[in-house]
């Protein structure tokens, strides 16, 4: 009997967030477009007060989904503010000290892996997944090409969950196909004038496609 792997879900990465109760609304419409997993908020620069605020307005709204709501960069900020983990640039140190402050309470994950051995040395340090594919600092992001290969490879070798990161709507497919447990969509879904409702539904439909391949092969 061939064991069918768990059905690849969404993850929402934000644009940096200013204006929480903005985003609360955009995150309803998303969450109308059917299942999601998680949701990556990025924040906007501001005193920790004001960050941690404005996680505390969005993590009611996501969490009584049931979707993670993940923090990037603070573990203090995610904490205080009631999110249910913490997203890192990869090095081993930093996942590291987010482990010991956090003491195995949240989740805590990877990205910015430039080369497969970041991706493994983050791995042994602890992370609950790595994420492949997400935007440079610079805004570019890498070659899709490199992203599924890189899926690819983590998802068939390793059991540390993976994040691939979609550049666009059209991507979604190909990365639910490398076997990921999850896929990103990021800042483009809330581009003006976009529904966001539509881009989550079209996604899921792209993703049940490729389950249903997967099964009848």
């Amino acid at each position: 009997m061939t064991t069918q792997s768990p059905p690849t879900r969404l993850m929402l990465v934000t644009p940096p967030v200013a204006d929480a109760d903005a985003m609360a609304f955009r995150l309803m419409q998303a969450q109308a477009g059917g299942d999601l997993a998680a949701v990556l908020l990025r924040l906007a620069p501001g005193d920790e007060r004001s960050r941690i605020e404005r996680v505390k307005r969005l993590a009611g709204p996501v969490q009584s989904a049931n979707v993670a709501l993940l923090v990037e960069d603070s573990a203090l900020v995610a904490t205080r503010g009631g999110a249910d983990g913490v997203h890192l640039a990869g090095s081993p140190e930093a996942i590291a000290e987010a482990r010991s402050s956090l003491k195995g309470e949240r989740i805590i994950g990877a990205g910015g892996l430039r080369a497969r051995h970041d991706a493994m040395d983050v791995g042994e340090a602890g992370v609950d997944y790595v994420m492949f594919g997400e935007p440079r600092p610079d805004g570019s992001v890498p070659p899709l090409p490199a992203v599924i290969e890189r899926a690819g490879w983590w998802a068939e070798i390793f059991q540390t969950p993976c994040v691939a990161y979609a550049p666009d709507p059209e991507s979604v497919a190909a990365l639910a196909e490398t076997g990921a447990e999850f896929v990103a969509l990021g800042e483009w879904a809330f581009e003006e004038g976009r529904d966001l409702r539509a881009v989550v539904a079209q996604a899921n439909e792209a993703i049940a496609a490729c389950a249903a391949r997967k099964s009848a092969r």
